[in-house]
């Protein structure tokens, strides 16, 4: 038998039907497939394209937070180069595997939007008690340690996730994460919360250049050619990082102040945890897991391997398990949860390339750009008008998949209650955060951000709500097949 054969793993006629990913498998043209190895230069090539489709979406979350927990640049430095290397590290797991750890798929890891509100919620509430940005991180760390294992645990019992995470719930999630962000992406857009000191937010040099970049990745998303669009956010940040630098808003005095290398320091602001604080983690973390279901199946089929049947299943299952495990090391490098990453699937599509040996060079670059804090200070430079200009586009885009994943199903007036009611009291409690301002810390912490709110909202409903049976309502297409494996 061959190695492809032993592996468990279809040839391309053997492929079942790409069943809710038919425009994926019809644009498919496969060069080398998983287990092919290409030539030296062509896997650097094709890595470095994965590196620059992710590259963004890696380092602005763990900017925002530092941004907004007010780090000094060598603390924000440290924690940005900690993503990247984290990044790395994950990447390589998940594409290599180890034992039923890993995928084994050209699967990027990432660090994660989708935590994005709930941890600048949980850092609110610590600020707000007193204390310090460094014991702030100590708790995030610490509650996102701890809150990884519920996606170990959940990687076993995969058919049982969709009984509880629903389209209607998973979709309400989304969007709300997206709706709840633009609030940060529209102060970073006017200044940030450095401008609300010196009073120059929303001055006319700052709107001119949000808004100037934000018009730039809106032109750009709309082209029709395909590199150009995946590279708008990209694109987007070094125009308004050009303007910037002429309008003098590029404080370069940043790149003195940092090491010529920065390597890891597990546990370096320590670890603390609070059981409230941990709640909305709770509720994010099968959220991703489905969300990394949904990569791993596209990413199967662009790579020409099964979607249905036990490689499959175990794939997706060794697959969330490595989410959780390296959400937990991510936490012990002093950085945040981690993910797959859906952007490879359009980088698999447009180069041909699906083998999983690209994954080993792209989580060395990933690591190494993580060692070299210039490239950190690189974007920490990155003035807040053209970050806000960006984000605020990606974080509106968030909204928008919300909204798809809620179309996709049929809308009755239970499912209507249950996403009104979640966006009324998600949202609710981001327009007025002094809601909470005279209860225990418990309460501050459990319902700090839109998403545990409206989460919790959305599970309960749904789960208390009486509904009719339908058998062909499933939030995941695997169910029975997950359950017998």
């Amino acid at each position: 038998m061959t190695q492809r054969e032993e592996s468990g793993v279809f040839q391309e006629a053997e492929l079942p039907e790409a069943q809710g990913f038919p425009d994926l498998a019809a644009g498919s043209e496969l060069i080398y497939r998983l287990y092919d190895r290409p030539p030296l230069v062509e896997s650097i090539f094709v890595a470095v394209q994965h590196v620059l489709a992710a590259f963004v979406g890696i380092v602005t979350p763990p900017l925002i937070i530092s941004t907004s927990l007010g780090l000094d640049p060598a603390n924000t430095s440290f924690i940005i180069s900690m993503s990247l290397f984290a990044s790395g590290i994950c990447t390589f797991i998940q594409c290599k595997t180890f034992g039923p750890v890993g995928s084994g798929l050209l699967s990027l890891q990432g660090t994660s939007f989708a935590f994005l509100g709930a941890i600048l919620g949980v850092a609110g509430t610590a600020i707000q008690a007193g204390r310090t940005p460094e014991q702030a991180l100590s708790l995030i760390f610490g509650v996102c340690f701890f809150g990884a294992f519920a996606n170990v645990l959940l990687s076993r019992f995969l058919h049982l996730l969709s009984k509880i995470v629903t389209p209607i719930v998973s979709g309400t999630l989304v969007m709300l994460i997206g709706l709840s962000l633009l609030k940060t992406g529209i102060t970073s857009m006017a200044g940030g919360t450095a401008a609300l000191k010196n009073n120059t937010f929303a001055n006319p040099q700052n709107i001119a250049l949000g808004f100037g970049v934000f018009l730039i990745v809106i032109i750009l998303t709309l082209a029709k050619n395909q590199y150009i669009r995946m590279g708008a956010i990209a694109i987007g940040l070094f125009v308004g990082y050009v303007a910037s630098t002429f309008m003098g808003m590029v404080d370069f005095s940043i790149f003195s102040k940092l090491p010529f290398v920065s390597l890891p320091v597990p546990f370096r602001y320590g670890m603390s945890f609070d059981f409230s604080a941990l709640i909305p983690f709770l509720i994010l973390y099968p959220l991703t897991a489905i969300e990394s279901v949904g990569d791993m199946t596209a990413t199967s089929v662009v790579s020409r391997e099964p979607i249905a049947g036990p490689v499959y299943i175990r794939r997706i299952k060794a697959g969330v398990l490595a989410d959780g495990l390296n959400s937990s090391l991510a936490a012990l490098l002093n950085t945040f949860p981690i993910t797959t990453f859906s952007q490879n699937t359009g980088v698999i599509q447009m180069t041909g390339v699906g083998s999983r040996y690209v994954g080993f060079f792209v989580a060395g670059i990933l690591a190494l750009l993580g060692l070299l804090p210039i490239v950190s200070g690189l974007f920490q430079s990155i003035p807040q008008p053209v970050l806000g200009g960006a984000t605020t586009v990606m974080f509106g885009s968030i909204a928008v998949a919300g909204v798809k994943i809620i179309a996709s199903e049929n809308l009755d007036r239970r499912s209507t209650i249950i996403i009104a009611c979640s966006l009324a009291l998600g949202l609710g409690v981001v327009f007025v955060p002094e809601l909470f301002n005279n209860q225990p810390a418990i309460i501050k912490n459990m319902f700090a951000s839109a998403t545990s709110t409206g989460g919790l909202t959305a599970i309960l409903l749904s789960w208390l709500l009486p509904q009719v049976p339908n058998p062909a309502d499933t939030a995941l297409p695997i169910d029975a097949e997950i359950a017998d494996v």
